[in-house]
């Protein structure tokens, strides 16, 4: 077995438990890799952190919700579990902590936590000297190809100005709106930056896609929950010179050395794996959470 941790290092909690992890592992004689957060950015891949060709059986992250997209990331292609204890200011993604960190880790290894399979994003950006012809069909054809477990955000650039896009969802075209940019996100990412645009909250069982406007300048755009299958292109060819768009991926700000032309979302083809100690954490932190008085 080969367990990767994942510790926010910025914490003094996360990283004291980190070394009792390290002792507990050793001691049951199961390898394992650390890993600070803060060496997670955008872009680092599983060779660049020696773990090329590694099969990781248990991720486990101590960390809040950032930590945990980070981590997502770092592991996309692979069908390793993830154990979430929260250490953050934000634990909608992880377990609480005062559990204890070995007694999580231990019954994870016991199988005793529930799985909790989440759909994420497939993203490809087409930039405005690179358009290959990916329209309704594979994204990830696109040379700029992405991953995110809550959303992307395509948003007004340094000057600030309103952009313009098209939306079409798999060939059909919906709308052209004009505002402060869009949304697409998962139901993972449904409590996220989409909540705080006034999107729904939404199960994580749902394997469709949300896209949520942001701040439209008409009354009729309204966020659109699409079919598990679908495909959303966002068209940006139409927003004029010097309206520039800016590209978050879970929080993570891209950069391209020209104007982005065309961005193509959707469901990834692995699902990323949860673990909870219990089956209602989504509806029990969520009533907490948003609902409490």
């Amino acid at each position: 077995m080969f367990v990767l941790v994942v510790r926010n290092n910025i914490n003094p909690k996360a990283m004291e438990s980190s070394y009792m992890l390290s002792a507990y592992l050793e001691s049951q004689s199961i390898d394992c890799s650390f890993v600070d957060s803060s060496e997670l950015y955008a872009g680092v891949t599983r060779d660049d952190r020696g773990l090329a060709g590694v099969d990781v059986d248990l991720a486990v992250v101590l960390g809040g919700d950032g930590t945990i997209l980070r981590s997502a990331r770092f592991l996309n292609g692979l069908d390793t579990p993830i154990l979430g204890i929260n250490f953050g200011n934000l634990g909608f993604l992880a377990n609480d902590g005062e559990s204890g960190v070995l007694e999580m880790v231990s019954r994870a290894f016991a199988g005793e936590l529930v799985e909790d399979r989440r759909a994420n994003l497939d993203i490809s950006v087409e930039c405005e000297e690179s358009t290959p012809d990916v329209a309704g069909g594979d994204p990830s054809a696109a040379p700029n190809a992405y991953f995110a477990l809550n959303e992307v955000a395509i948003t007004r650039g340094a000057l600030g100005r309103t952009i313009v896009y098209s939306l079409d969802v798999s060939d059909v075209h919906i709308s052209d709106v004009a505002g402060d940019g869009v949304i697409v996100a998962t139901s993972t990412g449904s409590t996220a930056y989409s909540l705080a645009a006034g999107g729904p909250i939404v199960h994580p069982s749902y394997d469709g896609l949300i896209v949520q406007p942001l701040a439209p300048h008409t009354l009729t755009a309204r966020a659109v929950l699409t079919a598990p299958n679908d495909v959303v292109c966002i068209d940006l060819s139409k927003t004029r010179e010097g309206r520039e768009a800016t590209l978050f991926i879970d929080g993570d700000a891209l950069a391209f050395e020209s104007p982005v032309e065309r961005v193509l979302i959707r469901r990834g083809e692995r699902p990323t794996t949860l673990l909870y100690a219990n089956r209602d954490h989504f509806y029990r932190y969520a009533a907490s959470t948003f609902f409490k008085d």
